[in-house]
C-alpha cells in the first residue's frame, strides 16, 4: 500500500516546486477549481480566486485556447456567464496561432502563456485558436470565490480556460500558472473512455481483493 502512493507523492512534489519559482516572483496567484487539470464536458462551471498576496486582482480576463478540430467544428458562440453578466466569442473572435506567445502584447514579461506548451496542454500540434476579453464585470478577483460558466458549443470541443489581471500595474501581471493548465472540455467520447477506464480497474482491483482473501 506504501509503495502505491509513493508516485503520488513525487507527481505532488514536481507539481510544487514547479509553482513555487513562479509565486516567488508575485506573479501567478490566480486560482481556478478544481486545483489541477481535469476534464470537463460543456457546460461547465469554475471558481476563481485569488491567493492573499494577490488580492486584489482588478480588470479580469479570461483567455480561451482551443484546438484547430474545435474551432473547425463551432456551432455557435462560445460564451461565459458570471452572476450579473456574460461575455460572448464569436467564431471570428478567435485568432490563429503557430508559435509564439499568447496574449502577443499587454502583459508584463513572463505572464504570457508559450503556445508550443498550449499545445502540449491540448495534446495537438496543429495550429491553436485563441481569444482574450475582459469578464467578471471588471472585477476585482479577491481570496473570496467567484463562480462562473463557460459553454463550448463545438462537435469536437476541447479548450482551455485560463484568467489574467492586474494588481496595480498597466500591464496583465498576474495569471493562472502555467503549470496547471487551466480546464480542457474534451470531446464526449474521452470522457466515456476515462470512464470506461475507471470501471475497469475498480472492477480489477476488486477481483484481486477477493482472490487474496
Amino acid at each position: 500500500m506504501k509503495k502505491s502512493i509513493l508516485p503520488i507523492i513525487a507527481i505532488a512534489v514536481l507539481v510544487f516546486a514547479a509553482i513555487a519559482p513562479v509565486l516567488a516572483d508575485g506573479e501567478g496567484t490566480i486560482r481556478i477549481s478544481p486545483s489541477l487539470p481535469v476534464m470537463v464536458e460543456s457546460p461547465a462551471t469554475f471558481q476563481v480566486w485569488v491567493q492573499p498576496s494577490g488580492e486584489p486582482t482588478n480588470d479580469p480576463h479570461i483567455l480561451l485556447v482551443m484546438t484547430k478540430a474545435s474551432y473547425d467544428g463551432l456551432t455557435g458562440d462560445v460564451t461565459v456567464s458570471w452572476t450579473g453578466g456574460s461575455t460572448s466569442f464569436a467564431k471570428a473572435d478567435f485568432t490563429g496561432v503557430d508559435s509564439g506567445y499568447v496574449p502577443p502584447s499587454g502583459t508584463t514579461e513572463g505572464v504570457r502563456y508559450q503556445v508550443a506548451s498550449l499545445k502540449d496542454h491540448l495534446g495537438t500540434t496543429e495550429p491553436i485558436y485563441w481569444a482574450f476579453e475582459p469578464f467578471l464585470s471588471g472585477g476585482p478577483i479577491t481570496t473570496t470565490p467567484v463562480s462562473f460558466t463557460v459553454t463550448l458549443p463545438s462537435t469536437s470541443p476541447r479548450m482551455l480556460v485560463y484568467v489574467l489581471g492586474k494588481t496595480g500595474t498597466v500591464l496583465f501581471n498576474n495569471r493562472v500558472p502555467p503549470t496547471i493548465p487551466g480546464f480542457v472540455v474534451p470531446e464526449p467520447a474521452t470522457i466515456v473512455a476515462t470512464v470506461a477506464s475507471l470501471v475497469a480497474l475498480i472492477g480489477y482491483t476488486a477481483a484481486r481483493r477477493r482472490k487474496l482473501t
